[in-house]
């Protein structure tokens, strides 16, 4: 067997950097001390498919290549970008809070003074190659150091359309701190982040960066970069809490019970970055619909509108066999139906949830229009937030 050995170390050489490498040492036991690790693995909250099963992975890869499902995927025209300048971002919020959507799941929150970026991706591909692989459909709206200082990079798991190896090496040369969940740290000291930057979490762990309190929180999904997917990296949604406001990040996640625990130990939330694309029937479990993801908004705020949902996860890549525009329509029709404001702005449109929302549907001016009923959550709150604290000062 030890003929193997140099063929191993070979194969290894030869792994792309934007694998990553995996987790080793005082790291990988600390893996093994979590409570969320078992029989070699991290495991969700609940009972979790990660891939479709044989016969529904040959429906999904049909449906990829028939010509008329590929043409409703991608938008019919260039989809409208705001173009962020320094003018846009130099000027503190108002009212504390300020949200930047760059496209995906990446966002700019500005909260209390100081500045997290979630989930940065800068990348013409989210994929470990520069030729292959799922492509921007839209231009970043900026350049990534026309930003300004950022004080915490927010990772929530370590798939390419999130953790993006361009990105992390820019950022590299800041002295910004990374927030990310356990395990993601081997990644991010392979590709030049120094230890001492990185605030590296287990579920339910907080760490405080300036006058910010960032938790790791549960999430319903999976891990993986490589050729072979060990659930050795965590991944995680995130509640971020400054002295006046507080924001929540989901990350990628299925639905599951778990949002009311999160939001009655760290909500009520100002503003949620809710994931409500790239869902699929052939993997029901792992992302969430426009409706669940209204529902777990809901569930986070005390099961009553509150705060503001920003619909993350979309429009960007094309990840999933639904149309482009569906996820913009249905987050619509879903929070319109139980009464919930919802922020709908282009990429890179700076936004503060205290004020004037952008609720223009934009996606309409680039689509074909879909002509479907929408499936809207079937919990019809009847009393508003400010409703029940009313009740409770009685």
């Amino acid at each position: 067997m030890t003929g193997f050995g140099p063929l191993s170390s070979g194969l290894r050489a030869l792994r792309p950097t934007a694998f990553g490498v995996d987790p080793s040492g005082e790291r990988l036991a600390r893996i093994r001390r979590s409570p969320h690790f078992a029989d070699g693995a991290f495991v969700n909250p609940e009972g979790t498919r990660t891939r479709p099963s044989g016969g529904s992975a040959l429906e999904l890869a049909k449906m990829y290549f028939r010509k008329e499902d590929r043409a409703r995927r991608a938008p019919a025209g260039p989809i409208p970008v705001h173009p962020t300048t320094y003018a846009d971002l130099a000027k503190p919020p108002a009212s504390g809070l300020r949200l930047t959507w760059t496209g995906h799941s990446s966002v700019l929150a500005e909260i209390d003074g100081h500045r997290v970026l979630f989930d940065p991706v800068w990348g013409q591909r989210c994929s470990p190659f520069d030729f292959a692989g799922p492509k921007r459909l839209h231009p970043v709206p900026l350049p990534l150091a026309a930003l300004g200082p950022v004080d915490v990079v927010v990772i929530s798991h370590d798939h390419y359309d999130h953790l993006d190896l361009p990105t992390i090496k820019a950022l590299a040369g800041t002295d910004t701190v990374f927030a990310i969940p356990l395990g993601v740290g081997a990644h991010l000291e392979h590709w030049g982040v120094s230890a001492d930057r990185l605030r590296e979490l287990d579920w339910h762990e907080s760490t405080r960066v300036g006058g910010l309190t960032l938790t790791a929180t549960p999430a319903r999904h999976f891990c993986g970069r490589g050729l072979r997917n060990g659930q050795h990296t965590l991944w995680a949604s995130w509640s971020v809490a400054g002295d006046e406001h507080r924001v929540y990040h989901s990350g990628d996640t299925g639905y599951f019970e778990g949002f009311k625990d999160i939001g009655a130990a760290h909500g009520p939330f100002d503003a949620t970055m809710i994931q409500i694309g790239a869902y699929s029937d052939f993997w029901p479990d792992i992302h969430m619909t426009p409706e669940e993801g209204t529902r777990a908004h809901l569930d986070l705020q005390g099961g009553a509108p509150h705060g503001v949902l920003l619909p993350i996860h979309w429009a960007t890549f094309n990840l999933a066999p639904h149309a482009w525009a569906e996820p913009g329509e249905w987050t619509k029709a879903a929070a319109d139906a139980v009464g919930q404001a919802v922020a709908v702005p282009v990429p890179g449109q700076p936004f503060e949830p205290a004020g004037d929302l952008p609720t223009h549907p934009w996606w309409r001016d680039v689509s074909p229009p879909l002509h479907r009923k929408w499936p809207v959550p079937e919990i019809t709150p009847v009393a508003t937030r400010d409703d029940l604290d009313l009740v409770g000062e009685g």
